[in-house]
């Protein structure tokens, strides 16, 4: 299959890893369904969410919310669980290890995948290392703060759509309780360092 973004031919510079990020996302996601609306929208609250992070840290955060959900194509199917099929194609495609390891954990997918029976695969992407900090908060506020189509959200309300459309026996549903904290905490998070940042902050 002839991806528009192979193997990088050396490391990125910052605007490069987000063009090309976002250039395969469209690639691999253009076509199914409103994936690639709800994709443009996280990208875009990323760009946001990044206000809250170092300099450094801004475009590795947005390269990841462009290629968060990249697993969902039909080519890369592999696992069936799509933050670890995409996280596998970014790495062997020789992204560097902070993007597809927040791939693989966004939104607390090390929960989903405890209950999937995924342990040993998610191995090559540790828990320790990309599950928690601020990239990976700000990377689950985006996520978890845009529907499906593309649009902000309060983050209770996408948390009852993804729980409906999932269904009451889903590992989603079965790992909620966790998950939902996770979520709720990195959203309350991130929250906070963006208006830690605002010029105005420290009236």
């Amino acid at each position: 299959m002839g991806y528009p973004v192979g193997v990088p031919a050396a490391p990125m510079d910052e605007d490069a890893l987000v063009t090309a990020a976002r250039s395969l996302a469209e690639f691999l996601l253009g076509d199914v369904g409103s994936r690639w609306q709800h994709t443009r929208g996280v990208a875009a609250r990323a760009a946001i969410a990044a206000e809250g992070l170092r300099d450094e840290e801004r475009p590795v955060l947005v390269a990841a919310a462009w290629l968060h959900d990249i697993g969902y194509a039909r080519p890369l199917r592999h696992s069936g669980f799509h933050p670890l099929d995409g996280a596998r194609y970014l790495r062997e495609h020789g992204w560097g290890p902070d993007v597809a390891g927040l791939v693989a954990h966004h939104s607390g997918a090390h929960l989903v995948a405890h209950l999937l029976g995924l342990d040993e695969q998610m191995r090559d992407f540790p828990a320790s290392v990309y599950a928690s900090g601020q990239i990976a908060d700000a990377l689950t506020y985006a996520d978890q703060t845009t529907d499906p189509d593309g649009r902000p959200v309060d983050v209770e309300k996408r948390m009852a759509d993804m729980l409906a459309r999932h269904g009451p026996d889903s590992p989603n549903a079965r790992c909620h309780i966790p998950r939902a904290a996770l979520i709720r905490g990195a959203v309350r998070r991130t929250d906070e360092r963006l208006r830690r940042n605002r010029p105005d902050s420290a009236r």
